[in-house]
């Protein structure tokens, strides 16, 4: 049996208004594993995502009734500043884009759009999320993150190391 199989599932809220494209997603998301909770506009994404929080990531369009994409993200930069969020729009200039990414979006991608592609880019996101956190981890505990053995000592934190107090 491979990890993954043995992988908590990941929890993932999509706020999309477009019921058939948040059902698509919710498909392909779940098989990665992962809990997807849908949200079908902008106050009550906002609200899952400050009350049913944490979040592994979110999947965001920015045409939302209610509030809009763009607020939305930047209200949830403000209070949950390490979510991954994935911007899904039919907004496709080089300006929406770079606003998107400009106010705290890790990833952007415009519709029409391929599910398999997006399924990749989430992985990826919780990729580099879970080693975020581990290295955050890491610098909580501390001391820890020096390793020891006769004369030679590993920082892994700084990925630095000595061999009787000489720097290698």
């Amino acid at each position: 049996m491979t990890a993954e199989l043995h992988a908590p599932a990941r929890r993932i809220l999509v706020i999309e208004d477009d019921r058939d494209i948040a059902e698509l997603l919710s498909l392909h998301l779940g098989e990665l594993p992962a809990q997807v909770t849908l949200a079908f506009d902008g106050r009550q994404g906002l609200g899952l995502a400050m009350t049913r929080g944490p979040w592994d990531a979110v999947v965001l369009d920015l045409g939302l009734p209610g509030l809009n994409g763009l607020d939305l993200c930047r209200e949830l930069r403000a209070q949950a500043a390490s979510v991954p969020v994935l911007m899904l729009t039919a907004r496709a200039t080089e300006l929406d884009r770079v606003l998107g990414l400009e106010l705290g979006a890790d990833d952007y991608m415009t519709k029409p759009f391929s599910v398999v592609e997006l399924v990749a880019r989430v992985k990826a996101l919780l990729r580099r999320a879970s080693l975020t956190a581990v290295a955050r981890d890491a610098v909580a505990a501390g001391p820890a993150s020096v390793l020891a053995a006769g004369a030679l000592r590993i920082d892994r934190l700084q990925r630095r190391a000595w061999l009787r107090d000489q720097e290698l």
